[in-house]
């Protein structure tokens, strides 16, 4: 498609996605997603199919669509301490603060995502159709309420109320279809379980990075330092929620794992889950970007708590965050940076540990093994 033809926000920020980011830095173009996303009219509502929680696809009057999140809970509920990580709830504005973090540690791999305030009469209701509009009722608080189809959470007792009728929620800008820019879904290496009992392989063997570094395209490159930078990412939101990731099929395999899908991120601010991190501690491996990275926020003088807050300042559902949850980023810079520390105390040369750049990472060896994207399946 020529610049003549990308007459829309949607499709410059679309085809402007590279094999390096999906965006670059100080892009204007993601101002203009996220104010669209913001400001547009609503013109058509339908509820996505899949997944656990309720998610509904929105319609703006110039034919552009986003992923909405509705608001459950309060700021300050966090995630239940019974509830394991499969079961926990999507939060709105774990979205949000997702994608201010993921561009202030210089990744850029998530889409654009902004918080919105609804009205459920005018925005949703007066456009759901069939099954969604059946689910509407109005609270004993005089609330206008609704909960749609899914497989968690969507029943009268779980259902998503506005005050009386003003609603939040995170509206996530829409990847290329499938159809012009096709993904590929990879299982990830340090997948959890997601079994109440039974424990992932690298939950029980400390030497399962070798297994990885043997397999392409985590032998060589980018990819494995990919998913350090991913761990690191997650660590810092205490996301124990990646089973999967997704690349765009028309750069191969040289190219960045897609940031998607962050809503159980933020759910519990006073605890570290240190073993998000194991991609780092058992590998050693990551890049100087990224550490250049995380000293510059842990030394000041602009911690990373405060650049978050001051990013998310601007969205219209602030405060984003709770100042516990700004703190606890703070606190895990803090322990990221223990890890690598750990990893150069114990390695022969730092070179072996700090990767300058990509192609300085390799562990190439005859007839290894290839990941179709389920290489790493869950064992019987």
């Amino acid at each position: 498609m020529s610049n003549e033809e990308m007459t829309s926000v949607w499709d410059r920020f679309k085809y402007g996605i590279s094999k390096e980011e999906m965006f670059p830095d100080q892009a204007p173009i993601i101002t203009e997603v996220v104010d669209s996303m913001r400001q547009l009219p609503i013109v058509g509502i339908t509820q996505k199919e899949g997944g656990t929680q309720l998610k509904l696809i929105i319609e703006y009057e110039d034919g552009g669509q986003a992923l909405f999140k509705p608001m459950r809970f309060p700021r300050t509920q966090e995630t239940l301490p019974n509830h394991f990580y499969f079961t926990d709830y999507e939060r709105h504005n774990a979205e949000v603060a997702a994608f201010h973090l993921d561009q202030l540690l210089g990744f850029r791999r998530a889409v654009p995502v902004t918080g919105r305030i609804l009205n459920i009469t005018r925005d949703i209701y007066s456009l759901a159709e069939g099954d969604l509009l059946k689910t509407f009722f109005i609270s004993p608080a005089g609330n206008l309420c609704f909960h749609g189809k899914c497989s968690y959470y969507c029943d009268t007792s779980h259902a998503i109320c506005g005050n009386p009728d003003m609603l939040e929620g995170s509206f996530a800008a829409f990847l290329p279809a499938k159809s012009v820019a096709p993904r590929k879904t990879w299982r990830h290496p340090w997948r959890r379980s997601y079994h109440k009992r039974r424990k992932a392989k690298w939950e029980n063997d400390p030497d399962y990075c070798e297994v990885v570094k043997d397999v392409y395209p985590y032998n060589k490159g980018r990819r494995l330092l990919d998913v350090m930078d991913l761990s690191i990412f997650d660590f810092l939101m205490g996301n124990m929620d990646r089973h999967h990731y997704e690349t765009f099929k028309l750069f191969g395999n040289d190219t960045f794992p897609v940031h998607l899908d962050h809503g159980r991120a933020f759910g519990r601010s006073s605890h570290d889950e240190m073993s998000i991190l194991a991609p780092l501690y058992q590998c050693c491996v990551i890049r100087h970007s990224t550490t250049a990275m995380l000293l510059s926020y842990h030394s000041g003088p602009v911690l990373l708590s405060a650049a978050l807050n001051r990013s998310l300042s601007s969205d219209p559902i602030k405060p984003v965050l709770t100042n516990q949850h700004l703190e606890a980023v703070d606190r895990r810079v803090g322990l990221v940076l223990q890890v690598v520390r750990e990893c150069l105390d114990t390695a022969e040369m730092a070179e072996n540990v700090v990767f300058i750049r990509d192609d300085l990472y390799s562990n190439v060896k005859p007839d290894q093994p290839v990941d179709d994207g389920h290489y790493f399946r869950r064992e019987k």
